[in-house]
């Protein structure tokens, strides 16, 4: 009797994943992360792809990490090379809290440098969470690459990645602070700042760097 009435709430979280109302979306990823099973993994990955609400898809990740790294894993690297970019993103985002560093071999430079700015940004927080040691500086440098990229939650995003790596980062910085482009500069220089001090605030580190940038002009130009 216990393991027809298990089936039967299984089914029901797995109907419940498809539902139109969000409550009921999120009450069935509580349930598939509550009592894990590998009927619930192919579901779990799949909604992730499609989930309109962040509250449910952070749901979703919750109930992923809830089962086993063997289950999990393979999906989530063939869903980080999906040809959609919330499948990409949420994949990325799930490997980076299931911290597992066999799936470092799912962040590709192609994801580091994605089009998407919401998957490039779990790309990078997925990279600082993954990386090997022996391979911090070569990730520094292709994350600096991305300086001055995007707005205020892309730019932000990227320093945080770039300072979690600590001091393997000042060469990159330094570069990147006398480039040609003022804004890849002004980012260099506020993540400087955010290396010295983790407490002052991304924004005001940005405006100090512009003007700095607009102070000193580009670098040879004789200021």
């Amino acid at each position: 009797m216990t393991m027809t009435r298990g089936v039967t709430d299984a089914e029901r979280t797995l109907q419940g994943l498809d539902d139109g109302r969000s409550s009921v979306r999120l009450r069935a990823a509580l349930a598939a992360g509550t009592a894990p099973g590998p009927h619930f993994v192919d579901k779990l990955v799949e909604r992730c792809a499609v989930e309109p609400e962040f509250f449910v898809r952070d749901m979703l990740t919750w109930a992923l990490v809830r089962h086993p790294v063997s289950l999990t894993l393979p999906r989530l690297l063939a869903e980080a090379a999906s040809e959609r970019a919330q499948a990409r993103s949420q994949a990325l985002h799930t490997l980076s809290k299931i911290g597992d560093r066999r799936a470092w071999q799912a962040v590709t430079p192609a994801l580091l440098s994605d089009a998407d700015d919401a998957v490039a940004r779990s790309a990078w927080r997925a990279a600082v969470v993954l990386v090997p040691d022996d391979e911090r500086s070569a990730l520094a440098a292709v994350l600096a690459a991305q300086l001055g990229r995007g707005g205020p939650e892309t730019q932000l995003s990227l320093s945080q990645a770039l300072t979690a790596l600590g001091e393997v980062i000042v060469p990159v910085l330094e570069s990147a602070a006398t480039a040609g482009d003022p804004g890849v500069r002004a980012h260099a220089l506020a993540t400087q700042r955010l290396l010295r001090d983790p407490d002052a605030g991304f924004r005001q580190a940005v405006e100090e760097a512009k003007r700095v940038v607009a102070l000193t002009g580009a670098p040879g130009d004789g200021r």
